[in-house]
């Protein structure tokens, strides 16, 4: 009995999420990406900002926690991390994204420049994670695996 009560508790509640729009969360995407800035801080780190078209059809959200990997030719390129960014709700809008570029340990300098110079995004791929917070706290985890970046990027 104390289960079937459990099982009524949790199916209320998803519920009642599912109406709030938490359902959609998963459903965020990015249109494009491109870069505005960067500058070098060190011989390995960089500062810098790229400009995301977001398409969010869910509630507002904010994403926080983000943190991600470019792998060029499966070899991973740059780490990277991000500070939150809310993101309006029922709405597709050009947001931009403040972030810490590390070179990955496996990789150097050069590996960067190569792929700077040969302007082809057809090799970079991402691993990225972040978590979706609603107002009322609800955490909803974001993780997108090798994610082709040629087909959201622009103006690079």
């Amino acid at each position: 009995m104390k289960a079937l009560r459990h099982i009524g508790i949790f199916l209320a509640v998803a519920l009642a999420l599912t109406g709030c729009g938490v359902s959609k969360v998963k459903d965020i995407s990015v249109n494009s990406v491109s870069l505005k800035y960067l500058a070098p801080t060190s011989s390995r780190s960089m500062d810098a900002v790229l400009l995301l078209e977001i398409d969010n059809p869910s509630i507002t959200v904010t994403l926080s926690d983000i943190d991600g990997m470019v792998y060029y030719y499966e070899k991973p390129l740059v780490q990277f991390s991000a500070g939150p960014l809310p993101l309006e709700g029922k709405s597709v809008q050009t947001y931009e994204l403040p972030c810490s570029v590390a070179l990955a340990p496996e990789a150097s300098l050069l590996d960067l420049l190569v792929v700077a110079a040969g302007k082809s995004m057809d090799e970079l791929k991402a691993d990225v994670q972040a978590n979706a917070t609603l107002k009322k706290g609800t955490r909803v985890p974001l993780k997108f695996k090798r994610v082709h970046l040629a087909a959201f990027t622009r103006n690079l």
